[in-house]
């Protein structure tokens, strides 16, 4: 049989709308929504459902948001017989899959998202980071640029074969994106409030450390990978410091996927708003089935392509 793994989506998927037909359609989903209102204090669907974009884009919102989609995907899949032999995540993500993979409860995981979203907001706004992302250039490149490149720039998302992310202070990321361009490679500056994954979010994950501490992490009972590592996780013993370690560490994406492959993975499902990851697997791996969960008719369409 097939194996399926689980994706789940990272920041800057979001839009106002995203997971209101789950919602609607699947008590399990419901529940979701329901467990986070009570953790966050927020009425998280709300925000979700009606924005507006400006108050969903934020770090503080915009992070238990797309978890709370991405459970709600998971739990509507389930409820269609959908299976699965493993889980990842692209940044955030990774708190979702930690939760469908009981590595935490559902409860935990808002109460470690909420930390997360808090201390990396406050660390935002005391820096003045930005990212870009790079098209059409392999890794080594882009680092090579980076490295001689004045300032604090570095490849912060290795997200396809041909896709990734740099970040650092906004100067140094301004040089080096003009230096992309100048060999007519595409740099796109991202709509996000900080440079994720990089030395600048130092401060949040020291503050994020210690929320982790309170929380109880057992080992998962499927398959996990890691954005840190850029493959399996096995020792699940020191997780607060391994979740503060990812907040200033590159997400090394593709690797990840270089993994799952080799291990004989073959259907790819997202779960979360939009199909970011699905086409970084399309990028990434051939042959392989990638599609995404966000609402009833990616539902029926995914159920379909599993032969289910």
């Amino acid at each position: 049989m097939a194996k399926n793994i689980f994706l789940f989506s990272g920041q800057g998927s979001q839009y106002a709308g995203m997971a209101r037909e789950l919602y609607e359609g699947f008590e399990g989903a419901r529940a979701v929504f329901d467990r986070a209102r009570e953790i966050l204090g927020v009425d998280i669907a709300d925000i979700c459902f009606n924005g507006p974009e400006e108050e969903l884009g934020k770090t503080i919102n915009s992070q238990p948001a797309i978890m709370a989609c991405s459970l709600a995907a998971f739990e509507a899949a389930k409820a269609k017989g959908i299976t699965f032999d493993g889980v990842a995540g692209h940044s955030l993500g990774e708190y979702a899959a930690m939760a469908a993979a009981g590595v935490v409860t559902v409860d935990d995981g808002f109460k470690l998202i909420k930390a997360r979203a808090a201390a990396m907001q406050k660390a935002a706004e005391a820096s003045s980071g930005a990212m870009y992302a790079i098209i059409g250039l392999d890794a080594a490149e882009v680092e090579k640029v980076c490295e001689q490149t004045e300032g604090y720039v570095v490849p912060v998302n290795y997200n396809s074969a041909v896709q990734t992310v740099i970040a650092g202070d906004s100067d140094a990321c301004e040089r080096a994106a003009a230096v992309f361009t100048d060999m007519k490679k595409r740099a796109i500056k991202l709509n996000v409030a900080a440079a994720f994954h990089s030395k600048l979010m130092q401060g949040a994950a020291d503050e994020f450390l210690e929320a982790a501490k309170g929380v109880t992490f057992k080992a998962p009972e499927k398959e996990f990978y890691s954005n840190v590592l850029g493959k399996k996780l096995d020792d699940f013993s020191d997780m607060p410091n391994m979740l503060a370690r990812h907040i200033v560490s590159p997400v090394k994406f593709t690797s990840e996927l270089y993994e799952m492959e080799a291990a004989g993975y073959e259907n790819f499902i997202e779960l979360g708003p939009n199909k970011v990851l699905t086409g970084l697997v399309k990028k990434t791996l051939k042959g392989k089935n990638a599609m995404n969960i966000e609402n009833t008719e990616t539902l029926e369409k995914a159920v379909q392509a599993l032969g289910l």
